[in-house]
C-alpha cells in the first residue's frame, strides 16, 4: 500500500522544527503582525462595546428622546438647588456659631470685669503704689475713705491695703488702737496702698491742689506715691451670695 505521508519523515522533522524555532524567536515581520492584529481586535471589541450603549437608545423615537433629555434637565436643577440649599445653610450655620462665639466671648468678658470689681480674682497691671507713714499723729480714717474714693474715681480697677485686704465697693474703715480696722481687719501703719490703672491718672488724681494728699499731709503723715509699670494684687475677698436679691430674667426679645 503507498504512504499517505507528505513527505518523507526526516522532511516533516525539519519542518517541525523550524516552526517551532519561529515561534520561539520570530522575525521583526511577525511581530508587527502580532502587533497589528492585538489593534484589530482591541479596535473591533471598542465598536461592539460602543454599539451596544449606543443601542440603549438607538430604538427610541424623537419625542422619547426629548423626554429623556428634559428629565435629565431636570434632575440637575434639583440637584443644583439642592447644592445651593445646603450651601446657606451651611452660612447660617457658620453666622450662627460666629454669633454664639461672639456672645460666648462678651459673656465672658463681662465675668471676667466683674470678678475683678467684686474682688474676687488676682490681677495684674500697672498702677501706683502710696505709702503712708504716721508720725505723730494717727492718719484719720475719713482721709482714707477720701483716698479711695478719688482713686476709683479715676477708673482705680483694683485696690489693696497693706497685701492683705481687698478693696471694693463695700469696704469699710474705723479708727482703733494701734491702726484702722478694714473690713473687719486690724492693719497697722505704715499703710501701703496699691491701686492698678493708668499710673498718670491715678497720680495725677491724688496729687492735686488741697486734694487728699494735702488733707494727709496736713495731718503730719508722709505720702510717697511710685509709679509703676506692673502691680500684682494677690488678696482676694470670698464671693458673698445674696440672701434676699434675684437677678431678673429678661424676657423682652425672643
Amino acid at each position: 500500500m503507498p504512504s499517505t505521508s507528505s513527505g518523507p519523515p526526516d522532511q516533516r522533522s525539519s519542518g517541525r522544527t523550524r516552526l517551532f524555532r519561529a515561534m520561539l524567536r520570530p522575525s521583526r515581520s511577525q511581530v508587527v503582525v502580532g502587533v497589528l492584529l492585538a489593534l484589530v481586535g482591541f479596535a473591533a471589541i471598542v465598536q461592539v462595546r460602543a454599539t451596544e450603549v449606543d443601542a440603549t437608545y438607538a430604538g427610541l423615537r424623537e419625542q422619547d428622546l426629548i423626554d429623556v433629555l428634559n428629565g435629565l434637565a431636570g434632575t440637575t436643577q434639583r440637584a443644583e438647588s439642592e447644592i445651593e440649599r445646603l450651601e446657606a445653610a451651611r452660612e447660617d450655620l457658620r453666622s450662627d456659631n460666629r454669633r454664639v462665639g461672639a456672645a460666648l466671648e462678651a459673656a465672658q468678658t463681662q465675668a471676667d470685669t466683674l470678678a475683678i470689681l467684686a474682688g474676687t480674682v488676682p490681677v495684674t497691671g500697672p498702677g501706683i503704689r502710696i505709702t503712708i507713714t504716721e508720725t505723730d499723729t494717727p492718719v484719720d480714717a475719713q482721709d482714707f475713705i477720701d483716698l479711695v474714693q478719688e482713686l476709683r474715681t479715676s477708673n482705680a480697677e483694683a485696690m489693696q491695703l497693706n497685701g492683705k485686704v481687698r478693696l471694693v465697693a463695700q469696704s469699710s474703715f474705723a479708727e482703733a488702737e494701734g491702726g484702722l480696722v478694714v473690713d473687719g481687719e486690724l492693719l497697722g501703719p505704715p499703710y501701703v496702698l496699691d491701686a492698678i490703672g493708668d499710673p498718670d491718672t491715678l497720680a495725677g488724681a491724688i496729687s492735686i491742689a488741697r486734694g487728699v494728699t494735702f488733707e494727709l499731709e496736713k495731718d503730719n503723715a508722709i505720702v510717697e506715691v511710685q509709679e509703676l509699670p506692673s502691680l500684682d494684687i494677690e488678696s482676694v475677698r470670698e464671693p458673698v451670695q445674696p440672701e434676699n436679691a434675684t437677678p431678673e430674667l429678661d424676657t423682652s426679645t425672643p
